[in-house]
């Protein structure tokens, strides 16, 4: 087995399924398999999961972990991946028949870590190719990326003291990186990312600024370098603007302009903006209660 593809999910079975059904369309691809890792569902993930096994003229294997915990949803799929290499990607994707071929070719040598372009799409009719807006720098993201298996293990996987959203691969990054790893960009590896406006509410999207906060204060106390620090925007001035820019009264104004849809799109976006950023500096530079 060449390839092991690990997606982490938790009620999102519509998503899965679209997503299982374009890896059964791969062209010259390598061997591979795909894990999926139910993370606590309570929808028809494993239904949905067993039925494409059925089916499917690949591998499909379903494994269940109760805790809500991405890094240790992850961790069980690459405890039983049988690929050389395994590829983390998000139930809310659609790979091109190239996919799965693009990453095995940009792993050419050794010791790489391979990410491919994430093309962010408002539902599965939009499929454009890939343009400069969808360069990343990132070392490690895992809507999309390759690692050797050995690599992971000698650095003992995800985190799983980061239970929140975000910053689990990324940290991951920071080991695998001093562990001698280096980065590859694949234009070729790209595939789409679904984002729904109806699932991108601003409450959800608040949630998520507040957890990936918290995931930073940690990011940041397991790994205090001044490049951590810059990453996760904890800086004197962004600490000053948390402490006396930030009041109450502005934010709530931001998230009133955001919420309203009689406002102009572009103020709404601007407004949704600078409120998730206003709340995620504030909780970043929060004292944590005993």
């Amino acid at each position: 087995m060449r390839l092991s593809v690990v997606i982490a999910t938790k009620d999102r079975a519509s998503y899965l399924e679209r997503a299982l059904a374009s890896f059964a369309l791969q062209r010259g691809a390598p061997s591979f398999e795909v894990i999926v890792v139910d993370n606590g569902s309570t929808d028809t993930t494993r239904e949905v999961t067993q039925t494409a096994a059925e089916t499917s003229n690949f591998p499909i294997r379903y494994l269940f972990e109760a805790e809500p915990n991405r890094g240790k949803a992850r961790n069980r799929g690459v405890a039983v991946a049988a690929g050389f290499i395994v590829l983390f990607c998000d139930d809310d994707v659609v790979v091109p028949p190239g996919f799965l071929a693009a990453h095995e070719a940009a792993h050419d040598r050794p010791a790489l870590v391979v990410n491919g372009a994430i093309v962010n799409v408002p539902d599965y009719e939009h499929r454009p190719m890939p343009s400069l807006a969808n360069y990343s720098g990132a070392f490690l993201c895992t809507c999309n990326v390759s690692i050797p298996k050995a690599a992971i293990d000698a650095v003992g996987g995800f985190d799983e003291s980061f239970y929140l959203y975000g910053w689990e691969d990324t940290e991951l990054g920071v080991r695998l990186r001093e562990g001698g790893m280096r980065r590859r960009f694949s234009w070729d590896a790209f595939l789409w990312h679904i984002k729904k406006p109806s699932d991108e509410t601003l409450e959800v999207l608040a949630r998520k600024a507040v957890e990936k906060a918290r995931m930073a204060r940690r990011f940041i106390e397991k790994s205090p370098s001044s490049r951590v620090k810059a990453a996760t925007g904890a800086h004197r001035l962004n600490r000053l603007r948390a402490k006396y820019l930030l009041p109450d009264s502005l934010l709530a104004f931001y998230a009133g302009l955001a919420a309203d849809e009689r406002a102009n799109a572009t103020l709404r976006a601007i407004a949704q903006a600078q409120f998730l950023d206003g709340l995620y500096a504030r909780e970043l530079f929060r004292t944590p209660e005993k």
